[in-house]
């Protein structure tokens, strides 16, 4: 990807992982694969958890609002990214690169306060099995999920408002695959990016504190789990509950570190890295850790072909 002395401010240059044509190309056919298991992962979680009437509990509610998250986010950088590389052209326009910060933002957070939902669930499932269907009736799991996504848009808002108000003064060469808010701001030659300092630590103040509130929860998960006297019970809980855990323990600690940690003037390793960890890995693997050991999920993915064909014939029948 050749590098030119195009200071429009229209257009930035993406310089993503190299310059070589093949790797470029390697690149890009290794995002496509990732990019359609992430697709197809996530719309059949989305398709089963829709058409099985034996998965219409809040847990595979907020599971389903969880992969269309993912599959959103995931879209909003990675085909934009395997573009560039099959084409050689680096070059995306500002409006897209402020739709990315807007639409990436948004689903960035969406997923940390919808994960912080799933582990409040589980908490009052195992903890509060007979109270269970009360505290989450149908009523508050939907405004939870409408704060989710509200709260998701406040945080985009926020973002690209602050981005916005950078002023550009050097060469618009953004190293990353996709418009990364750290990476725009170090093309500040002021300290108008100040704003989007601010806005980044209180984020990630936001953050920690539904951190804690995950880890809370799946303390006392825990406490009540090891109170069992099954060792069986015990089990299936803590290979379900210790992957979650993990699993947004790493999208929040790399996600923090790519926007919290000083900006170099030169493209790292490291912000390539991290990058990759925190947009990447979380969508394409929260459908297998929060499917895998599940049984009714396993179960209603062998029915697919029978749901489908149930819901077929239902549309038909109502178009006829």
């Amino acid at each position: 990807m050749a590098m030119t002395n195009e200071t429009d401010i229209n257009r930035f240059l993406l310089m993503g992982f190299s310059e070589n044509h093949k790797l470029q190309l390697l690149q890009a056919c290794l995002f496509l694969v990732i990019y359609l298991l992430a697709l197809t992962s996530n719309f059949i979680i989305i398709t089963i958890t829709t058409l099985d009437e034996h998965l219409q509990s809040p847990m595979y509610y907020f599971l389903k609002q969880l992969s269309l998250m993912d599959l959103s986010f995931i879209s909003v950088t990675v085909p934009q990214s395997i573009h560039n590389s099959l084409t050689g052209n680096g070059y995306i326009s500002y409006a897209q690169c402020m739709f990315q910060v807007f639409f990436f933002t948004s689903l960035a957070w969406a997923e940390v306060a919808i994960l912080t939902v799933m582990s409040y669930d589980r908490y009052v499932a195992i903890c509060f099995p007979l109270h269970y269907e009360l505290i989450m009736d149908a009523r508050k799991c939907k405004s939870a999920v409408i704060a989710v996504w509200v709260s998701g848009g406040i945080s985009g808002i926020l973002y690209t408002a602050a981005t916005c108000s950078i002023t550009l003064c050097r060469t618009k060469v953004i190293h990353q695959f996709f418009c990364d808010v750290p990476q725009i701001a170090k093309l500040s030659c002021s300290n108008d990016y100040l704003a989007v300092i601010g806005v980044a630590a209180f984020m990630s103040l936001a953050a920690s504190a539904c951190f804690i509130s995950i880890a809370l929860s799946y303390i006392h998960i825990f406490s009540t789990v090891l109170r069992i006297p099954s060792a069986e019970g015990q089990s299936k809980v803590f290979s379900t509950c210790l992957p979650h855990l993990f699993v947004v323990s790493f999208f929040l600690f790399t996600a923090m570190c790519a926007y919290l940690k000083p900006t170099s003037d030169s493209a790292t390793a490291l912000d390539l890295v991290l990058s990759v960890c925190y947009t990447i890995i979380p969508p394409t693997l929260n459908p297998m850790i929060y499917s895998l050991r599940n049984e009714a999920m396993k179960g209603a993915l062998g029915n697919l072909p029978t749901l489908a064909g149930r819901f077929t014939e239902k549309k038909g029948f109502m178009f006829c």
